[in-house]
């Protein structure tokens, strides 16, 4: 009768293994004269298990140095519980896959990011190690050489990026707990370097001369209210114009913009609610869900936007090209994110300002709202942000006129009670 701890697993075998060759090259396997001989090699053993759908996984182990201590270990194997012998069946690598194919809950754009660590990172180095096997040890190892490797080559690794790399590997180890096939995440006993997140600093008059003369330029920057209203009227005949207008004067995402749909514009009353976005899956633009429940919100449009959007609508319905989308190409197909992204970047450096981002009219946004004196609750809103936090911690950058009237207000507070004294 068949123990019910090992039911799942065959009966399994040992065999010696070498690294010797032939005249061709090639490893000659179990055909070595030499193999099973004592010091010539090493001994592994083999075994199969019943998967989920009576599918059958291989299970290898290696480096035994007789016959008898990969016996004893192939015995130890199938006295494993189910769930071990499956648990053990599996790679980092083969599990990786696995989640990330079977992982349907995520966006187009989350995916790729996801396949691109898988790809770059996570399988070259942790992808042969039996997952049941993956140690905190292993996954540090990994980060530390990511970071020497980039460091060498003259391009380091930002925090930002070994966070999300992180992340990734957090979230399928977790996926992996779930189906039993780990007690453990070895992934959250991992030490990052310390991630700072960069806060946008406004092109005052002394960074714009420093970039012209020195090419210095913050790692997020946005323009004041004349360089917004300067590079608004350098492309005020571009085709994009309109859609730019938007994401400075509401601080929508790039996604957001390129997803908008006439049937959730009212121009009667003057507002848009955002439902979706675009985001792009190799090379093509699919819809999407908002980033978060937040995001679906609805914005208010001032008179000269909406404006522009009525006679946006009137040229597409007299060029034929009026769809579904707000903002298209010339034959009426939706906008790709990067493409607009791409020609913001030209538009820019034609315009002469100084460098930001198309993410950056929407810190922009933020920041001018704030300056026109919008509280910080309208401006969460208008962002889409889940919590009062995020707005406050990133997109708040204040504008030295604010910083020079919050001082004098504290000066003159404190001077005229000086002067109420004597």
């Amino acid at each position: 009768m068949t123990d019910k701890s090992t039911r799942r697993c065959s009966r399994g075998s040992v065999f010696a293994r070498c690294g010797c060759r032939g005249h061709d090259g090639r490893q000659i396997g179990s055909s070595c004269p030499q193999a099973g001989e004592r010091g010539h090699g090493s001994w592994s053993f083999e075994v199969s298990v019943s998967g989920p759908g009576h599918q059958r996984l291989r299970v290898r182990r290696g480096g035994f140095t007789t016959a008898s201590a990969a016996r004893t270990a192939l015995s130890a194997y199938r006295r494993r519980s189910d769930q071990a012998c499956i648990a053990g069946a599996w790679t980092t690598g083969r599990w990786l896959g696995h989640w990330l194919h079977t992982n349907q809950r995520v966006r187009a754009s989350t995916r790729r990011s996801y396949a691109g660590h898988i790809r770059l990172y996570l399988a070259p180095t942790l992808g042969r190690i039996p997952l049941d096997e993956l140690t905190a040890h292993d996954i540090q190892t990994m980060i530390d050489n990511v970071i020497t490797q980039h460091t060498r080559i003259g391009r380091p690794i930002t925090p930002a990026t070994l966070a999300r790399l992180h992340a990734t590997l957090r979230s399928a180890l977790n996926s992996a707990r779930r189906h039993g096939l780990l007690t453990t995440n070895p992934a959250t006993l991992i030490e990052l370097p310390p991630r700072v997140r960069p806060h946008p600093v406004v092109w005052t008059p002394g960074r714009v001369t420093a970039w012209r003369a020195l090419g210095e330029r913050p790692a997020v920057a946005v323009w004041t209210a004349d360089q917004l209203r300067e590079f608004l009227t350098h492309t005020e005949r571009h085709p994009m114009h309109t859609m730019w207008r938007l994401i400075g004067f509401t601080g929508l995402r790039r996604g957001e913009a390129c997803g908008l749909r006439w049937v959730d514009v009212d121009l009667e009353t003057e507002q848009f609610t955002v439902v979706q976005q675009l985001v792009e899956d190799n090379g093509t633009a699919v819809t999407s869900a908002p980033k978060s429940a937040a995001s679906r919100r609805v914005l208010a449009l001032d008179n000269s936007t909406s404006a522009l959007l009525a006679r946006l609508r009137e040229r597409q319905l007299t060029a034929g090209t009026l769809g579904a989308y707000v903002f298209t190409d010339t034959k009426g197909q939706p906008l790709r994110p990067s493409f607009v992204t791409h020609t913001f970047i030209q538009q820019v450096r034609a315009s002469g300002l100084p460098p930001v981002r198309l993410h950056d009219l929407r810190h922009g946004a933020a920041t001018l709202a704030l300056a026109a004196g919008v509280d910080l609750r309208t401006v969460q809103d208008l962002l889409g942000h889940s919590t009062i936090v995020t707005t406050a911690d990133i997109y708040t950058s204040v504008l030295p006129e604010l910083q020079r009237a919050a001082v004098s207000a504290i000066a003159g507070l404190v001077l005229t009670s000086a002067a109420a004294g004597t």
